[in-house]
């Protein structure tokens, strides 16, 4: 990441709702963070966040009867593309061509689930094929030999054989690969990943965040890595969100969020990371209670009922807002001011 260099993607109080029978969810509660070219923001917290509604909203693919409330998405347009000034997303029509050509063109997503995202019905290549069509003006050949350079390109094996296979024919961990390339397919300055290595065994998990890392560092992509995982966190972030509820708790660096992590749930998450160096039979920690269901979310800070520094008549009362501590760091917990 260039020093000072000014952020690609700017986020500012994104509040996204989903309008239900039974009440609202508020699944995105006011996220605020920048995205620089060549960082890796890791975006973390437990099922059920936030986390992957945030980078729905970003590429405008909210399901309904979810909707962006309020809040502002800016992208610093490509210059190749005639845009120097930045543009705010949530001013476009979600099926517009504009939005249709930044998701994908400039913005690219990795589904936690590939073989949910791929057809059953076509090869993998024909699907990589109309991705690159889509955004390019290569002919059917061209687009096919493309297709086959990028699956080359992410570790997959005789790529000119695999290109006619069909995603079910693939293993776990080259479906995910047959995604990347996917995600790559129009050169996109944006890569959201988001769970890339949930459904992987812990050999084929490291192989992915290692092509992911190398891939990065080739193509100067700015990612975006939602995961519910500390450890992959302080493998490949440089900067962390920590969410809860569908709000942010904590913001910082990797190494100030894992060395001297301030908001409690914060050190919840960190305690449940297994240790080598634990003694043997050791249970593992445990974050007390569960996440409230969102139809019943407690009144004041989101986290209260769970956490073990809870101030009776203080965090049951009003939400804490996110207050600087020190340099580019911040957190949301009455612990440190805002009473």
């Amino acid at each position: 990441m260039a020093e000072g260099a000014a952020p690609i993607l700017s986020v500012r109080n994104l509040k996204t709702y989903f309008h239900q029978d039974e009440g609202v969810v508020r699944a995105v509660d006011g996220a605020s963070f920048d995205l620089h070219p060549g960082q890796t923001l890791g975006i973390v917290g437990e099922s059920g966040c936030g986390k992957s509604v945030t980078a729905r909203s970003i590429l405008q693919i909210v399901e309904r009867p979810g909707r962006i409330e309020s809040g502002e998405i800016w992208l610093q347009r490509g210059h190749d593309n005639g845009h120097a000034d930045p543009i705010d997303l949530t001013t476009l029509d979600p099926g517009s061509q504009e939005m249709r050509a930044i998701r994908g063109g400039e913005i690219a997503l990795i589904f936690q689930e590939p073989m949910t995202s791929f057809s059953a019905f076509h090869t993998v290549g024909n699907q990589i094929v109309e991705a690159i069509r889509l955004h390019s003006d290569l002919g059917r050949r061209a687009a096919r030999q493309r297709a086959i350079e990028l699956l080359h390109m992410v570790g997959i094996p005789r790529p000119e054989r695999r290109i006619d296979e069909y995603s079910f024919e693939l293993s776990g961990g080259l479906r995910q690969r047959v995604m990347i390339a996917m995600a790559l397919s129009s050169g996109p300055r944006i890569l959201i990943a988001d769970e890339p290595t949930t459904a992987l065994d812990v050999t084929t998990q490291a192989q992915i965040l290692d092509l992911l890392r190398q891939l990065q560092e080739e193509q100067d992509l700015a990612v975006i890595l939602i995961t519910h995982d500390m450890g992959v966190i302080a493998e490949m972030a440089d900067d962390v969100v920590v969410m809860y509820l569908g709000r942010e708790v904590e913001k910082g660096s990797v190494d100030e969020i894992f060395h001297t992590p301030k908001h409690p749930y914060t050190k919840a998450l960190l305690r449940s990371i297994p240790s080598i160096l634990a003694p043997p039979r050791t249970k593992l920690a445990t974050i007390a209670g569960s996440i409230p269901h969102p139809y019943d979310r407690p009144a004041g800070c989101p986290f209260h009922p769970r956490c073990p520094e809870f101030m009776p008549g203080t965090c049951d009362q009003a939400a804490p807002s996110l207050l600087p501590q020190g340099h580019a760091r911040e957190v949301g917990c009455f612990l440190y001011g805002g009473r």
